[in-house]
């Protein structure tokens, strides 16, 4: 007897849902379909159409019917929260390279001791004893630029770092000078806060010292945010006579910068602003993407003059690093670990831009070889939010422009994270994204 085709269809979700089917892998055609379970042609498609239904696997003309990553969802969902189980993850960027867990496994080894363990289970200050700042300071140590370790304050992370930061510089109702484009949990700290941001007019340069200039004429501004390398999300980085400039406008107004160094370490032949103008300057950083996210430790190096109120802010907010994060860090900079990760995942974005310039080639996409993302301006008729949610029904997130705007209009564009997929989901995803953009909006297929 004729097998049904709502069986078949069964058997290829248990397979999904095993693994042994994975997200992105291509079914056969339906002819080899058929031919591979000893169905009809007409089954066949009737197995396809079903499991298209089911919200299991999604069409695209021309070339073929994929596993699709994730079911899709009804209403939009908020830029840069947790994705979806399944989705293929462009939107929150974390890289990891071969072998990074053996590696960072190696370093807290001689942490297991019950009595080193019970010492590193206890509470850390702000800031944390000389030899784990030393360690710091080196983990941090870039174009020649070393910091003082006794201006170096740690953080449970570097969003923490970065409200204790704000917190410190800028009171309620205060006016804080951002990047017209620039990280969006700057834009939820300050509405926490109630903090005012003022877009600052950018070029291909990155942040206009004048802009800052004028912005803070027309009405004093309290501190600038500016992210001077491997901007987040354009991938800039401003060259060196760009960052004497916004040093000397520092120097000038009398203002504070908070530079966000967490990309940094991907150009660190680069010095950063804080060389130029270390008491102007209060840099944050953060061990999440330089070595992983799931033990994470915020930085910050800040001026003798507001040590005081930023470690104020970090008790205070109960921002304070936990003392194991302080432990590892110190053990996985001694032993080199830090380094190798550095070398590995500078090397890995230039294998993951290769990839995106493969695959989105023939588009305006902005991006740097040592970058994890990418900035895509879409074609015409697109526009970013409808894109945003075609992507999710094809089973790939991406966050739109909007979601970095600091006000005003936000540009046709979206940002492509490269580094949470394996390599080959991240290829998968991309043509999924291309052919996507190629297509009419009112043209999206289905089975």
């Amino acid at each position: 007897m004729a097998r049904d085709y709502r069986s078949v269809a069964d058997a290829v979700a248990e397979e999904i849902a095993s693994g042994a089917l994975r997200p992105g892998d291509r079914l056969p055609p339906q002819r080899a379909f058929a031919r591979q379970r000893g169905i009809a042609g007409s089954t066949a498609a009737r197995v396809y159409r079903e499991l298209a239904r089911r919200g299991l696997t999604v069409g695209e003309v021309g070339r073929g019917t994929f596993v699709r990553a994730a079911s899709p969802e009804p209403g939009a969902r908020p830029a840069l929260t947790e994705p979806a189980a399944g989705r293929i993850d462009l939107e929150l960027n974390y890289p990891a390279v071969p072998g990074q867990s053996a590696l960072l496994a190696a370093g807290l080894e001689g942490m297991l001791g019950a009595d080193v363990l019970g010492h590193a289970l206890g509470p850390a200050g702000a800031s944390g004893p000389r030899g784990l700042r030393e360690s710091a300071a080196g983990i941090l140590a870039c174009g020649g630029w070393r910091p003082d370790p006794a201006r170096i304050l740690f953080a449970g992370n570097g969003r923490q770092a970065l409200s204790a930061v704000v917190t410190a510089l800028v009171p309620p109702g205060g006016r804080l000078g951002v990047e017209e484009l620039t990280y969006p949990v700057v834009k939820a700290v300050a509405a926490r806060l109630g903090i005012t941001l003022v877009p600052l007019a950018m070029d291909d340069d990155g942040l206009i010292p004048q802009a800052v200039e004028e912005a803070h004429a027309a009405a004093p501004l309290h501190a600038v945010y500016v992210q001077p390398r491997l901007h987040n999300p354009l991938s800039l980085t401003m060259p060196g006579p760009r960052v004497e400039h916004l040093a000397d406008v520092l120097h000038r107004s009398g203002l504070l910068a908070v530079e966000d160094a967490v990309w940094a370490f991907l150009r660190d032949e680069l010095p950063p602003l804080a060389a130029l103008a270390p008491e102007r300057t209060v840099l944050i950083d953060s061990l999440s993407k330089r070595v992983a996210p799931g033990l994470t430790l915020g930085f910050v190096v800040a001026p003798d003059a507001l040590a005081g109120e930023i470690s104020g802010a970090l008790r205070s907010g109960g921002w304070a690093p936990m003392r194991f994060a302080l432990e590892a860090a110190h053990r996985w900079q001694r032993d080199g670990a830090v380094g190798k990760l550095v070398a590995a995942k500078q090397q890995e974005a230039a294998v993951r831009q290769e990839i995106a310039d493969r695959h989105l080639a023939g588009f305006d996409v902005r991006s740097h070889p040592r970058s994890y993302h990418c900035w895509w301006r879409l074609p015409r008729p697109w526009r970013a939010d409808p894109f945003v949610a075609a992507a999710a029904r094809h089973g790939v997130g991406v966050v739109p422009a909007a979601a970095f705007s600091a006000g005003g209009h936000a540009p046709n564009a979206i940002r492509v994270g490269l580094a949470s997929p394996r390599p080959d989901v991240l290829s998968q995803a991309l043509t999924t994204l291309a052919a996507l953009a190629r297509s009419a909006p009112d043209d999206l297929v289905t089975d």
